[in-house]
């Protein structure tokens, strides 16, 4: 598992639609556990469920637990801290979730330039 201070080294999203909860655990850092509570303190992730209730989570909710890992884990909030500066950023544009797609890009592009060459 990763050292909480480490979230720049988290691995890159690859380009789908729908991830487990196996596979956002490893994206993200978190045990399944954790996220499933976290689903329960964070209005904002909302994965979809399926049959026989198994969680699909889409590209959104990745980038949103993992503001919320680096806001818990490096920042050192409260869970309800961390829900009140999550609450007060949905009432204008997420900068931090918008720079943390593009260092995402860059280094899925960055990846596929070594593939290339």
């Amino acid at each position: 598992m990763l050292e909480p201070s480490n979230n720049n080294e988290l691995p890159a999203i690859p380009a789908k639609k729908y991830f487990t909860i196996g596979e956002v655990s490893d994206l993200c850092g978190v045990k399944p556990h954790v996220l499933r509570y976290w689903e329960q303190e964070f209005s904002q992730i909302d994965p979809v469920k399926r049959r026989g209730n198994r969680r699909s989570y889409q590209r959104q909710d990745v980038l949103i637990i993992r503001q919320i890992r680096a806001l818990l884990y490096e920042k050192g909030y409260t869970i309800g801290g961390a829900r009140a500066h999550l609450e007060s950023d949905d009432n204008k544009d997420d900068s931090n979730q918008s720079h943390q797609l593009i260092h995402q890009m860059i280094g899925e592009l960055e990846e596929m330039l070594l593939l290339l060459k």
